[in-house]
């Protein structure tokens, strides 16, 4: 069997960065995620920043709702209602590492959509949600 030769220490470190970077997402590319999702259920589905919008303020369990945490400005710095922990904002363009891992994204849709709604969130509700997280500025 022949002897491979050894990787540089440049190869070796490029190899080491790929997890990084295969895990590595932008918002607009989960957006484009949950639409693909989303249209496997709903052909014709399309992202609505205003779906999101709705969601976003809709009262769920024990009057708890996303603005309640995230305040209604999602481009500002929120509170968790019963621990008092600080949350930074949500928009990406207030926190550009909001919804760039996806993983990551997906607890805490996991989490906060069971929370609030009792459920688990659709993917179109993500998207839609995304969407209108895409759309606020600081």
């Amino acid at each position: 069997m022949p002897k491979l030769p050894r990787p540089t220490p440049l190869l070796t470190l490029l190899l080491g960065l790929l997890p990084l970077h295969a895990g590595a997402q932008s918002a607009a590319g989960l957006l484009d995620r949950y639409s693909e999702e989303a249209r496997r259920e709903a052909p014709a589905y399309a992202a609505s920043a205003a779906r999101g919008n709705a969601l976003f303020h809709q009262r769920g369990k024990d009057d708890w709702r996303c603005a309640g945490c995230h305040t209604d400005k999602p481009v500002a710095a929120g509170r968790h209602l019963v621990t008092g922990k600080p949350i930074a904002p949500l928009a990406p363009a207030a926190n550009p590492e909001r919804f760039t891992d996806a993983a990551r994204a997906e607890k805490w849709f996991r989490r906060n959509c069971t929370d609030v709604f009792e459920r688990p969130c659709s993917a179109a509700e993500k998207g839609d949600l995304l969407a209108y997280l895409l759309e606020q500025r600081p």
